[in-house]
């Protein structure tokens, strides 16, 4: 079974980048689309950006879209997500999330079978 672990969360000022890493263990990565959700306190989760297998394929919230990259490293088993230009509204907890059916590009949490722990994300106006 994957096991994922986010990292890179923390306090940022608005305008300015962090970069997420989500770093997998235990399976095959490979053989996984990949997605990033986010969680605000009082609110639902929301969708931030999906990755299929390969990396080639990517699809964004429209919340992100523009400012948000998702990238992945089938090599080093992580998927990252670069974060520029940050507003206090992405202040969230960012969660990773695994898709086994490795060409899908969901938007949808239900579709992840695979999800990590969580990091916080703050950004101060």
């Amino acid at each position: 079974q994957v096991q994922l672990v986010e990292s890179g969360g923390g306090l940022v000022q608005a305008g300015g980048s962090l970069r997420l890493s989500c770093a997998a263990s235990g399976g095959t990565f490979s053989s996984y689309a990949m997605g990033w959700f986010r969680q605000a306190p009082g609110k639902e989760r929301e969708f931030v950006a999906s990755i299929t297998w390969s990396g080639i394929d990517r699809y964004y919230g429209d919340s992100v879209k523009g400012r948000f990259t998702i990238s992945r490293d089938n090599a080093k088993n992580t998927v990252y997500l670069q974060m520029n230009n940050l507003k206090p509204e992405d202040t969230a907890v960012y969660y990773c999330a695994g898709d086994s059916r490795a060409y899908n590009l969901n938007y949808k949490s239900r579709a992840y079978e695979l999800w990590g722990q969580g990091t916080q994300v703050t950004v101060s106006s």
